[in-house]
């Protein structure tokens, strides 16, 4: 398959890629529907936790409906107008990050450096292809110019705790969200203008991994291994859906610069930060005492919040994108 894939002109690939992707997304649109009509409403705990899975599995089904149009959209549009999207998309999640942690008057200097100058300068340099920039602006610069305007509004009430949670919201929705478009720009050899296949590589790996876990967590009943924190995360499941996500970018080599040993490598990285990220953000949620980051119609996408589609990639994005440009010399 792989050799395959390598012998297509850039155009069958994208074709080839969109008969995949899409298939595999109606297939599985096709199996929660159908599985939906046979379940039953019941005064049942057991069956009460299970249709909050099935919901779950319809969220994640929408979001990777969602990512696979934007990766389209992306491609269509070019480099410049794709690292504008993640950007508007950053801007979103961390609009509904900062909505679910209390500020107070002395933090609005702090958000408007963090909305208005942080975010359009990180994907900025992402866009002048300045990586060594990009790669410290926010955890060094950023990092250390914050509490310094947080400071000068004359507010020590919870500073560390204010001044952490933006630091936080920034780090995940800002920073892990730049390093996507910053794939676009990595200048393989022989790999001219095939960026968005890492892209499409990354996203769909980690998608595939969240999902195949929850399809097994329906099928296959395992007592929760952080129950406080998610009532579906179990490692037999979560083993499985690495698995299958590392065997899948195998598959995928043939559109990567990658051989199958470092397809697989890299598939593993991303299917473990994602999934492991987005276990994460459940505890942050947790802590909040919400279940969704569009808590109370704070959400961009009107059912679940926008950060509830991409944590998941945020956490992935930067492991992927450091890993790889690390072992290429990149």
């Amino acid at each position: 398959m792989n050799s395959f894939l390598r012998n297509l002109t850039t155009s069958q690939q994208i074709g080839a890629l969109f008969i995949v992707v899409f298939g595999v997304l109606s297939l599985a649109t096709l199996w929660g529907f159908f599985r939906s009509l046979r379940e039953h409403a019941s005064d049942d705990p057991q069956a009460e936790a299970h249709a909050q899975e099935v919901k779950r599995f319809w969220g994640l089904i929408k979001t990777s409906w969602v990512m696979a149009t934007v990766f389209w959209i992306g491609w269509a549009l070019g480099d410049t107008v794709a690292t504008v999207l993640f950007a508007i998309v950053g801007f979103f999640a961390l609009r509904e990050f900062i909505t679910l942690s209390p500020t107070r008057r002395g933090d609005h200097r702090s958000l408007v450096l963090a909305f208005f100058v942080v975010l359009p300068l990180q994907f900025t340099i992402v866009g002048s292809r300045m990586f060594d920039l990009f790669t410290v602006f926010i955890p060094v610069y950023e990092f250390l110019a914050l509490p310094v305007v947080s400071a000068l509004a004359d507010d020590p009430q919870r500073f560390l705790e204010r001044n952490a949670k933006l630091q936080w919201g920034i780090m995940v929705c800002v920073y892990g969200m730049s390093h996507v478009p910053a794939l676009l720009l990595l200048d393989f050899p022989g790999y001219k203008d095939k960026g968005a296949f890492l892209v499409f590589f990354l996203v769909f790996v980690v998608q595939t991994a969240t999902v195949v876990q929850h399809m097994v967590g329906l099928k296959l009943k395992r007592p929760p291994s952080a129950p406080n924190v998610s009532k579906s995360f179990n490692w037999t499941h979560w083993g499985v859906g690495v698995v299958a996500a590392s065997l899948l970018g195998v598959l995928f080599t043939g559109i990567t610069p990658f051989k199958p040993g470092q397809a697989l490598a890299l598939a593993f990285i991303a299917a473990v930060s994602g999934s492991l990220g987005h276990l994460v953000m459940k505890a942050l949620k947790r802590d909040r005492g919400v279940t969704s980051w569009g808590f109370q119609g704070m959400s961009v996408t009107g059912a679940g919040g926008l950060l509830d589609r991409v944590d998941a990639l945020c956490f992935a994005a930067p492991i992927f994108f450091h890993s790889v440009r690390w072992y290429f010399g990149l």
